[in-house]
């Protein structure tokens, strides 16, 4: 490199006449005509790395050059121990395929070549890979599948025909889990699809049969006891391996389009019960006075009768005693009954006996009745 002055950046050198150089410096600095390089070349920097890996990976002899351009050395030769640090490495990769870890709440299903070979437990287990492989599966882990709007991609999945030809929109959840690893993994080509059309098969068929009030208001939980049920028997047919645990009954509604027609239904029905509740409570109002009534116009008349048969009775038993007397004495009786019955007529009248006036007189003086006076005649006032 003739041409440079001073390195291999062509930097170097002289940078005047009659300048200091800072490769000048002490009494060992270079000449800034001196040809050599001052720093290594790219090249030995290269060929010194590649004879440092040879060594590494246990090359011997030969030294490339360490100055000019040129320097091709040997390349990585392959030995005994790079081919066994080789098999450890596979060994190890081998082992680390075929042991695995199955949690407490997980199985893990071996295949044989593709075939059930067994199922095993929580733990440490091995499966000499690529002869044995794993599907490991959380059975205690509850999986949920929502049916209906806002559940499944098709949103008419909610609503169903009921048994007096209505339409209600239904949104429900089915909770399950895994109680058998093989026959969920054999068994089943799509196990979340299956339940899920199996859950609203059965629904379907639960709902044709029920009304559309009771759905509404009162029958959800029986609705969801009998749907649990359904969905079990129908999965156990089919050997699936699947649990449920429970189905969460969130929403029975009308659709969406009839709703406010619905309500307006539903507002009608419930005026009408309350009209008739009113009536019922007025009509048994009305019916409990009449009978009150007539029992105490039944009392009035049984006490009437009483009295009036009484009085009879007594005055006969009266009759009966006079005529007795009368047939022992006849005159002091008839007398006796004229001086009561005179009595009776005139103990209200005002009587004035005049006695005859003595020598020829009247006998009678006039007197004015101030007793009249104090009298308010009938119907008048003082």
């Amino acid at each position: 490199m003739a041409g440079n002055n001073g390195g291999p950046w062509g930097g170097g050198g002289n940078r005047g006449s009659g300048g200091g150089n800072d490769d000048n410096r002490g009494g060992g600095g270079r000449r800034p005509n001196d040809d050599r390089p001052n720093i290594p070349e790219i090249d030995d920097l290269v060929n010194k790395g590649r004879e440092q890996l040879r060594v590494l990976m246990g090359g011997g002899g030969g030294q490339g050059r360490t100055g000019g351009t040129g320097g091709g050395g040997e390349g990585p030769q392959l030995t005994r121990g790079t081919i066994g640090l080789g098999v450890l490495a596979a060994i190890a990769l081998w082992l680390f395929s075929s042991f695995y870890t199955v949690r407490p709440e997980e199985r893990a299903v071996e295949l044989f070549l593709g075939e059930y070979y067994r199922t095993t437990d929580a733990g440490l287990n091995f499966a000499p890979w690529p002869v044995i492989s794993r599907e490991i599966l959380g059975v205690s882990t509850e999986r949920t599948i929502d049916v209906g709007v806002g559940g499944r991609a098709d949103a008419e999945s909610g609503l169903m025909l009921t048994g007096d030809e209505n339409i209600v929109d239904i949104e429900f959840q089915v909770v399950w889990n895994i109680i058998d690893p093989q026959d969920y993994l054999f068994n089943l080509a799509d196990p979340p699809q299956t339940i899920a059309a199996v859950a609203e098969s059965a629904m379907r068929e639960i709902i044709s049969q029920s009304q559309l009030a009771p759905i509404l208001n009162r029958d959800r939980g029986v609705i969801a006891d009998s749907l649990q049920l359904a969905i079990q028997a129908t999965l156990d047919s089919y050997n699936s391996g699947v649990n449920i645990i429970r189905v969460n009954f969130d929403r029975a509604d009308p659709p969406q389009p009839v709703i406010a027609a619905f309500r307006a239904v539903q507002d009608a029905r419930q005026e009408r019960d309350r009209v008739q509740n009113v009536a019922d409570a007025y009509a048994n109002q009305v019916v409990a006075q009449a009978r009150g009534e007539a029992a105490q116009i039944l009392e009035q008349a049984e006490a009437y009768r009483a009295r009036v048969v009484n009085e009879a009775t007594g005055e006969a038993s009266r009759f009966l005693a006079v005529l007795e007397e009368y047939q022992q004495a006849p005159e002091v009786t008839r007398k006796r009954i004229f001086l009561e019955t005179m009595e009776g007529v005139l103990g209200g009248v005002d009587i004035i006996l005049l006695d005859e006036g003595q020598g020829g007189g009247q006998g009678v003086v006039p007197y004015l009745p101030l007793n009249e006076l104090r009298r308010t005649p009938a119907g008048g006032t003082n």
